[in-house]
């Protein structure tokens, strides 16, 4: 594994997750939009962040198929966030584990889901 490729990857992750948030919040406390519509605006907006960053910044990337490339980028992204929601639900509801804990465990599964399919597949070509 490429240390500064997955050290660059997860500073990108944290810019998508600070996009993702302050877009969410924008849309449901300034805008009045419904939370759930909030919230998948600012998860599309923090992915196709998340897609350029890395494209250019963490892989290098070079492929002029960007709309294949970002659908596989949005698949995987997509399949990271229902092994979140999926394991975490099951974390709180067959253990103890405390939900922000749980959320940090989940955090780092998908985190490596994401990496390794993006460098794998998405970023490969």
């Amino acid at each position: 594994m490429d240390f500064l490729k997955f050290f660059k990857f997860g500073l990108v992750g944290f810019t998508g997750l600070l996009i993702d948030f302050g877009v969410t919040w924008f849309c449901k406390e300034k805008l009045k939009w419904n939370r759930y519509v909030a919230n998948s605006a600012g998860f599309l907006f923090g992915v196709t962040n998340n897609y350029f960053l890395n494209k250019y910044f963490t892989f290098d990337n070079h492929n002029p198929e960007i709309g294949l490339q970002f659908l596989s980028f949005l698949i995987i992204a997509i399949v990271g966030f229902s092994i979140n929601t999926s394991v975490l639900y099951s974390l709180q509801k067959k253990t103890s584990i405390n939900f922000y804990a749980s959320k940090i465990l989940v955090t780092i599964i998908v985190f490596f889901w994401n990496f390794g399919a993006n460098s794998f597949y998405t970023f490969k070509f």
